[in-house]
Order: structure tokens, then sequence, then C-alpha cells
């Protein structure tokens, strides 16, 4: 593949990694208290379709990314166990920024 390819599909993976990570954030920290706390289920339905949806898509992303700069398995499950982990995609996306710089 291309390094302006590649490029953008590591910054559309990062992109994907940010609103995953913000997802995850809405879902445990306003989802979840308005269920339990305020009897409001509705919020969970919702923000757990879009987490979810984000979440594979993530996972496909990293799939993508793994093969287009063909990085290796353990990099893919350094990229599952961010997205599994509260704010770890966050932390993941400093290692992909850096990855992203070098690709100009």
């Amino acid at each position: 593949m291309k390094e302006s390819s590649s490029k953008k599909l590591l910054h559309r993976f990062r992109m994907i990694g940010i609103a995953e990570g913000v997802s995850f954030l809405v879902l445990l920290l306003i989802a979840m208290p308005l269920k339990y706390l305020f009897h409001i289920p509705e919020a969970v339905k919702v923000f757990g379709w879009v987490h979810g949806a984000l979440f594979i898509a993530f996972l496909y992303f990293a799939f993508e990314v793994m093969g287009s700069l063909k990085k290796n398995i353990g990099w893919f499950a350094k990229a599952f166990i961010a997205a599994i982990i509260p704010c770890g995609t966050f932390v993941f996306d400093k290692q992909l920024k850096k990855e992203e710089l070098t690709l100009n």
C-alpha cells in the first residue's frame, strides 16, 4: 500500500480510536449511572449500541492497519487491550500519533 494511503488509514484508525474511547467513557460515566441511579435504561441501550459499533470499527481498522503497516499480532493485541480498558485508546493514540508523523 502507498505511504499516503497508509497514513490516511492510520489517521482514520486514530479518529475511530478517539471516538471509541469517548463512547466508552460516556457509557461508563453517564449512561450507567442514568440506568442504575435514575432508572433510565434507555441511556445504556443507546450508548451501548454506539459504543459497540465503534468498538467493532476500532478492531476492524486495527486489523487493516496491522496488514497495511506490517504490524505483528502483538501490536494487534495491544490495540485490543487498549479498547477494553477505559482511556486505553487515548494512551494507545500517543504511539499511533508518533507512527503517523513518521509516515510523512
